[in-house]
């Protein structure tokens, strides 16, 4: 079991001078108010989730590549709080046209090192080199489900290895690489809803995805248009306004024959000069709720059935969480409609098909935006740098 932590924003002042048996009531107070229980097996202060990204690369091992401008970022072991099972990775990359990136992730446990997992391979310019999934990977370790890591055995250490050809340029920059952990067999509590949230609506642009080709498949980069846009019009920056159309052509997989790749989308976004993008999970509505009160709109991974209460069968969809309403009920951008986008549906609702993602967010926003205090370490934030564990690379290791 994980010794619980105080998370940042909760300091306690105590007089210098305060005699011993006042100093005992305060320690004893102290250990009440920040000693949480355990859930499920797993301290309060994870809730089977974890956050770990890098903005920077120095202390990353970096080799030649195997092909002329081309150079390898690799990672020391990374050990992280949780037991997981499941990773999703995202990625930032601008640059000239020729620039490209492989992200590989291999996981270590008992012993025992995974083959590199191919998390995806990105360009810059798609038509110069090419932006795709990789299939068949599975082996007795574990499988790429497109965007997702899942392993059979869980694991608590893992290594990122980044690939990246043609960007040694200055105008080539890996902004941003990020993992979201997940430990499939957690219980969690449900959290204390977060009601500076309730009442509050993001005036995000309403677009729809029914009125472009193959509208009834393009729910996912319809999403980020509307991300986009309201960031374009939040820093008057006519460039972060991309068109629907533009973005199916920008995060379109061949392998996945479709534009629902997760990390796609959010390489994507985040190639926008000034913009961070990247998937993560959260626990709880609460943690959503944290957002909107901070005054960001979300990207929510559902089950559109379960939203709408038309059956129980999966059906993935992308919506844009706008706000709560005065009960706590979520607002929701759905593209999935030609007319009234922005609609209300129940907090119930919207639990049971967020849980179909296991939780699973878009975050876009600029790199320099206030993010909301981050109690678990679940997204980009300082307590979620705070609890990265890097260990020193074993020789047995190759």
């Amino acid at each position: 079991m994980q010794i619980p932590l105080v998370e940042d924003g909760h300091h306690c002042q105590y007089r210098v001078a305060m005699r011993s048996r006042y100093l005992c009531i305060v320690i004893a107070l102290a250990c009440c108010c920040f000693s949480f229980p355990a859930t499920g097996g797993e301290s309060h202060t994870t809730r089977g989730n974890q956050f770990i990204a890098f903005n920077s690369f120095r202390n990353f091992a970096k080799s030649a590549g195997d092909a002329s401008g081309e150079f390898v970022l690799t990672s020391r072991p990374i050990r992280a709080r949780i037991e997981w099972d499941e990773l999703v990775a995202s990625w930032n990359l601008e640059g000239a046209p020729d620039a490209s990136l492989k992200v590989e992730v291999r996981a270590l446990h008992g012993g025992h090192v995974t083959k590199w997992f191919c998390m995806g391979l990105w360009s810059v310019n798609p038509t110069n080199h090419t932006r795709e999934s990789v299939r068949g990977q599975k082996d007795s370790d574990g499988d790429v489900d497109t965007d997702t890591l899942v392993l059979k055995q869980p694991a608590r250490e893992f290594q990122l290895r980044l690939t990246l050809s043609n960007a040694a340029s200055r105008s080539s920059r890996l902004k941003f690489a990020s993992v979201s952990l997940l430990n499939t067999r957690t219980a969690r509590a449900a959290l204390p809803p977060n009601r500076k949230a309730w009442g509050r609506l993001i005036d995000v642009p309403e677009r729809s995805q029914m009125v472009y080709e193959n509208g009834w498949v393009i729910c996912s980069p319809t999403t980020v248009s509307m991300m986009l846009a309201h960031w374009s019009r939040e820093l008057n920056s006519v460039a972060l306004d991309e068109g629907v159309p533009g973005v199916v052509k920008g995060v379109y997989d061949p392998q996945w024959k479709g534009t629902g790749n997760w990390a796609f989308n959010m390489a994507y976004a985040g190639s926008f000069k000034g913009i961070r993008a990247y998937t993560a999970r959260l626990s709880d509505v609460s943690e959503l709720e944290d957002w909107v009160a901070q005054g960001i709109p979300v990207g929510l991974s559902v089950c559109y059935n379960l939203l709408r209460s038309k059956g129980e069968s999966g059906n993935g969809h992308l919506v844009v969480c706008v706000g709560f309403t005065e009960n706590g009920d979520v607002i929701i951008n759905d593209p999935g409609t030609t007319k009234n986008v922005r609609k209300t549906f129940s907090r119930a609702n919207l639990i049971k098909a967020w849980a179909y993602s296991k939780n699973a967010c878009y975050f876009v926003y600029p790199e320099d935006a206030s993010v909301p205090r981050d109690r678990f370490g679940h997204w980009d934030s300082w307590t979620a740098r705070s609890k990265i564990e890097l260990l020193r690379p074993s020789t047995d290791i190759q």
